[in-house]
């Protein structure tokens, strides 16, 4: 019997968050996700930093002023652990969607304070916790308050209907990044966007339009973009000035969620600057009939001239060599033997995003990197 590729439906959700308000916004991101799946979307992105926000104040304050420090401080606070309650309300909420969801958060790592990555939460249709992505290189001010992650937590996973990735951002034209995930066979990709970008370039609605279909024309996968809005609310909190909050009302500059299939044609979208979610049927055969014209990660390639590297480890920026032979009291076991070990990830991932992963025991050097 030959191969058959199945047809599903996937949905770009385009929202605000309930700005920098962890509870809020997750309570609005499962209350999101239910009517997507009622919809009978299977698979469901989210903007970045969903939850609790993004930190869009750094392009229209000084990054030291007043303003913006007790924002950022808000952030930290408001910030998602994962695993973590949250996490367990999206997981609960992907399940009874029975649907994949993508959810961009403002990422913390547990017990700890003053690190903070921009992620995406990975979950699966039973509510399972497949896993994450941290935004390997934060952008412009972003800088300020997330750190990048690595290799460990790159790259595509499995679900019923074959390979899927997620990217945050500015990193959805990393052209290495973008042929990495090609040359894993990914077939639909979610981009996540923030509210809005600063006015130094063109509006976001453009950029995202453009890299949509310049990923959808390298990896010939479907393409969700997800894109995030302004509030009154954020706008409130923001404190900006009459001409600022003229520029972030002008509905050209934020919005613009679209969804773009292998041949590169926009199927749904692109959206304006109102909240809603944008919906799709994607035919996955299509992303085969694509790869026998251009298949950047087969055929159409030289491996014998271009080679990709990808170092899937996450240093080591603390570690403990004496760990067992300490005689410690009970009470202090815990914070002896539980520290930043894996600053970018201090639970091992399970299933698919364990793969390529050296874990060493303390004191021992990794193994090198492997090819992938």
């Amino acid at each position: 019997m030959a191969d058959s590729y199945p047809k599903i439906k996937v949905a770009a959700v385009q929202a605000a968050s309930v700005f920098l308000d962890r509870e809020g916004s997750t309570e609005k991101a499962c209350r999101l996700i239910c009517e997507a799946g009622r919809n009978g979307a299977q698979l469901i992105g989210f903007p970045e930093g969903f939850i609790p926000a993004h930190p869009v104040w750094y392009h229209n304050h000084t990054a030291t002023g007043a303003l913006s420090n007790r924002l950022a401080i808000e952030l930290f606070k408001n910030a998602v652990a994962i695993p973590g309650p949250e996490i367990a309300a999206l997981s609960a909420a992907a399940r009874d969607a029975n649907a994949y969801v993508v959810v961009g958060v403002c990422e913390k790592v547990p017990n700890t304070i003053g690190t903070m990555f921009n992620s995406q939460v990975y979950l699966g249709p039973d509510g399972a916790l497949i896993g994450k992505h941290q935004k390997i290189m934060p952008t412009v001010g972003e800088r300020l308050v997330h750190t990048g992650g690595f290799g460990d937590t790159f790259g595509a996973f499995q679900t019923g209907f074959g390979p899927m990735s997620g990217l945050i951002c500015g990193e959805n034209s990393n052209p290495l990044a973008v042929f990495a995930l090609t040359a894993e066979g990914i077939r639909v990709h979610v981009m996540s966007w923030p509210n809005y970008f600063p006015t130094s370039g063109d509006p976001m609605r453009i950029r995202v339009a453009v890299d949509s279909q310049a990923f959808a024309q390298v990896s010939k996968a479907y393409v969700v973009s997800a894109c995030g809005v302004v509030d009154d609310d954020m706008i409130r909190k923001l404190e900006l000035s009459p001409d600022q909050e003229k520029i972030v009302r002008d509905p050209k500059y934020c919005g613009g969620s679209v969804i773009v299939a292998p041949n590169l044609r926009v199927i749904a979208g692109p959206m304006g600057a109102e909240e809603g979610i944008l919906y799709a049927d994607c035919d996955l055969e299509l992303c085969v009939a694509m790869k026998l014209r251009h298949d950047f990660a087969g055929h159409y390639n030289r491996p014998d001239i271009f080679q990709l590297h990808v170092n899937r480890t996450a240093p080591r920026l603390y570690t403990v060599h004496d760990e067992q032979a300490r005689a410690l009291p009970s009470s202090q076991v815990p914070l002896a033997t539980e520290p930043l070990k894996r600053l970018a990830n201090p639970q091992p991932p399970s299933g698919d995003m364990q793969r390529g992963l050296d874990q060493m025991p303390d004191g021992q050097a990794p193994l090198a990197p492997s090819d992938s």
